[in-house]
Order: C-alpha cells, then sequence, then structure tokens
C-alpha cells in the first residue's frame, strides 16, 4: 500500500465515526439544544446594547441563564413522569417534543416583549425561554448519552457541540441579519424554528436503546427514589465531593469572560456586520475546527489527559481578550481572539463534555447530566449577572479579562490532582462502564 492511500485510509478511519447513524443524531439534537441559549444570550444582548440599556443593566440578564442551573429541581421528573398519550412514544421522545414545543413558545414570547417600554417584562421572557431551553436540554442530554454506546461517548460529545455551535451561531447570525431589515420580533419568531431538528430526530429513531426506566410503578417510594436516587448514587462514588468541587470550579473565568464578550465589541465601536464577519463567522469555523482536533485528542491522549490540556487552553484564550482590549479596535485582532477562543472552546467543548456525560448512572441520565451541566456554569452566570458590568466599568476590558484568566487556575490544578489520585476513574458511572479501563 502506497503512503498516499495509507493516508487516505487513516483519514477515512478518523472520520468514519462521526457519520454513524448516532453521533449524527447528536449532531440534530445539539442544533436544537444551542438555539435557545443564542436569544437569551450575545443576541440578547446586542438587542439591549442597541437599545441604549446601561451596561449593569445588559449583564444583570445573564441572570436568565441560572435557570439552567436550577434544571436539576426538575430533571427528575423527565426521567420518571411518563406523559399521558403522547408518552406511548417513549418517554424521551414523548418529552422531546413537548419541551421543543415549550421553547418555541417561549422564544415567540420574547419576539413581542420591547426592552424600550417595559425592561421587566423582557426580564420575564428571557426567563422564560431559560426555563424552556433548560427543560429541552434535560431531554436532549439524556437522549444523547443513552443513545450513544460508550466508546461513542467522545465522537457524540463532538458531534453535539458541532451542532450546539451550528444552532447558536446560525440563530444569532440569523437574528442579527433579519433586525437590521425586519426588526427584532421577526428575528425572534423566525429563530424558533431551530427547534424542529431535536423534534424530528426523537419521532425519527424512537426511544434510545440503552434508556433504563427507574420507576417499575408509580408508588410515592418509587417517585421518591427517583428524585433521591441521582443524588444517593453519585455521592456513593469515592473522590465525589472533589468531582464536584471541579464541576462548580472549572468554568468560572470562561463562562464570565464569554457572556461579556458582545459588550466589548460594542464599546469597541464594531458593527452587526463586523460582528457577524468576526465573532460569527470566524468563530464558527475555528470552533468546527477544535471539535474536530478535540476527537483526535481524545482519543489519542485518553480521557484525563485530553481534558487537563484542554482546561489549560482554555484558560489560556481569555488572555487573548485582554490583548484585543488593549490593542483596541483591529479587525485582524478580533479575529485572532475570536479564533483562538473558540478552538480552544471546541477542543474543551468534546473533552469535558465527553468525561461529564460518562459521569452518568443510566438509571438517572436527565436528573445526573442536569445536576452536572447546571453545576458547570453556576458560578460564573451567577458572578456575570451579578459582578461583571460593575467590574469592567471600575477596572477596564483589559484588567477584567486579566482577571477570567487568573480564575481559570484553581479549576486545572484541582484536575491535575484528581488524577494523580486516581479519582477521575472511580467517578464515572454506568454510562461508560462498557469502555474497560480509561487511558
Amino acid at each position: 500500500m502506497t503512503d498516499a492511500m495509507q493516508g487516505s485510509r487513516n483519514w477515512l478511519d478518523a472520520v468514519k465515526p462521526y457519520v454513524e447513524k448516532a453521533p449524527l443524531a447528536a449532531f440534530f439534537l445539539g442544533v436544537s439544544s444551542g438555539f435557545p441559549y443564542a436569544m437569551i444570550g450575545a443576541t440578547l444582548t446586542t438587542r439591549l446594547a442597541q437599545d441604549g440599556i446601561d451596561k449593569k443593566a445588559v449583564t444583570a440578564f445573564t441572570l436568565a441563564f441560572l435557570v439552567y442551573n436550577l434544571k436539576w429541581l426538575w430533571a427528575w421528573v423527565v426521567d420518571g413522569v411518563h406523559l399521558p398519550v403522547i408518552g406511548r412514544l417513549g418517554q424521551r421522545v414523548s418529552w422531546l417534543l413537548v419541551a421543543g414545543v415549550l421553547v418555541m413558545a417561549a422564544v415567540a414570547n420574547l419576539a413581542l416583549v420591547d426592552p424600550t417600554t417595559s425592561l421587566l417584562q423582557t426580564a420575564y421572557a428571557a426567563i422564560l425561554v431559560g426555563a424552556a431551553g433548560a427543560t429541552f436540554d434535560i431531554v436532549i442530554d439524556a437522549y444523547r448519552i443513552e443513545m450513544l454506546k460508550p466508546e461513542q461517548l467522545g465522537v457524540g460529545s463532538g458531534m453535539s457541540q458541532y451542532g450546539w455551535r451550528i444552532g447558536s451561531v446560525a440563530a444569532g447570525a440569523l437574528a442579527l441579519v433579519l433586525a437590521s431589515r425586519i426588526g427584532w420580533h421577526g428575528a425572534y419568531l423566525a429563530c424558533a424554528a431551530f427547534a424542529l431538528p431535536a423534534m424530528l430526530t426523537g419521532l425519527l429513531l424512537g426511544e434510545p436503546e440503552r434508556h433504563r426506566d427507574p420507576l417499575a410503578r408509580r408508588g410515592m417510594g418509587e417517585v421518591w427514589q427517583s428524585i433521591a436516587g441521582p443524588l444517593v448514587e453519585f455521592f456513593r462514588r469515592r473522590g465525589a465531593l472533589l468531582v464536584l468541587l471541579f464541576i462548580l470550579l472549572h468554568k468560572i473565568g470562561d463562562t464570565l469572560a464569554n457572556l461579556t464578550f458582545r459588550l466589548l465589541f460594542d464599546d469597541m465601536g464594531y458593527t452587526n456586520d463586523e460582528i457577524a464577519i468576526y465573532d460569527i463567522g470566524i468563530g464558527f469555523w475555528a470552533y468546527l475546527v477544535g471539535i474536530f482536533i478535540g476527537g483526535i485528542l481524545y482519543a489519542r491522549m485518553g480521557m484525563k489527559r485530553s481534558v487537563l490540556f484542554s482546561l489549560i487552553l482554555m484558560g489560556v484564550s481569555n488572555f487573548s481578550f485582554a490583548a484585543l482590549a488593549a490593542l483596541g479596535k483591529s479587525n485582524w485582532g478580533m479575529a485572532g481572539a475570536i479564533g483562538f477562543e473558540n478552538f480552544a472552546s471546541g477542543i474543551g467543548g468534546v473533552t469535558v463534555v465527553a468525561y461529564f456525560s460518562a459521569l452518568c448512572d443510566l438509571r438517572f441520565t436527565a436528573a445526573q447530566y442536569a445536576l452536572i451541566s447546571a453545576a458547570a456554569s453556576i458560578v460564573g452566570r451567577f458572578l456575570t449577572g451579578t459582578t461583571a458590568g460593575a467590574l469592567i466599568e471600575r477596572f477596564g476590558y483589559v484588567d477584567f479579562y486579566l482577571l477570567t484568566t487568573a480564575l481559570a487556575v484553581p479549576g486545572i490544578l484541582l484536575f491535575w490532582l484528581m488524577m494523580r489520585a486516581g479519582l477521575i476513574d472511580a467517578s464515572v458511572g454506568s454510562a461508560a462502564t462498557d469502555k474497560g479501563d480509561l487511558p
């Protein structure tokens, strides 16, 4: 076999896992998962900034994301409550359809409010989108993890991140383009259609093969087990408290930085078209490349080392925005900062999400992943909503992004210590038990 033929075969072997049925389904689930985030994240931030809303009020709107961090409170319902009539389609499929409809209705409601006349009503509408999007995420994450085989968790996480990024970027870009032409109301209404890919995926593929119903009969004892069971099972594992501490700490700096980028771009004088080209366009492709590289690193380096590497990379990426803020408005500078940040986030999106997916027990997939994903960003979102605007106004963007870089260090050190103590291997659940030893 020639070198060219061998290289072609290696390339095909690398790509093949990404085009299998389950990872492809994870992609379409990710598309629908990403768009509600865009509606109350960068898109709403831009809308409020362009309407002349004060920075403190704009960053306070990121508290709407805290609804995502509370989704563990009702995630057990998705695991344990069977919906009447539509429930015949299956536990995951029926909830997927209901949650999708709720998201579309919430986004339509946000489209109808006017921030300039009622900021409070806009806040309520954003919170409703957050609640509906969080419920949608609960079902989507459970469906994805149960649909993927243990050996597909890395690739499936990558495809899910591909979908999430495409869904959030496409919805955000579509909203910006339509807002300049038909206004924000029509832009939001059009974006509600992004809920459809996940709903159609559930209808076409049906119930996941690895789904395990935690409730045999619907008595009060079983209901309590569906609520307490996920927590009890997780905290029985060795090192569970350190694992939880890592989940809480690892993304503080990244979350704090990401939710303020649009404020930086607006203050630096970038137009909507420039944001669409550099933030969304270049960032989009850099993220896709990062995801693909993340899949390769996960396969070559193993879960533990690839997660540690991605944590370091994501921490350093925040520094690029301190450099951009110091440089001043520069299209090349913005492209470099956005490109590096998205490349690092793409790698982390594969490795860290695969690890968090592996933490789940298949009896409590929805509830446990809701707990994990909610805990992963709650501190950063709370700090953004309560202090980010004031910190930026007091210290400026350069020092603010240097602070976010420093905040990444505790999570990196903790994960390294967990590796040394063997707690990474001990922390995984039944979602990964068929994988064998973790490298």
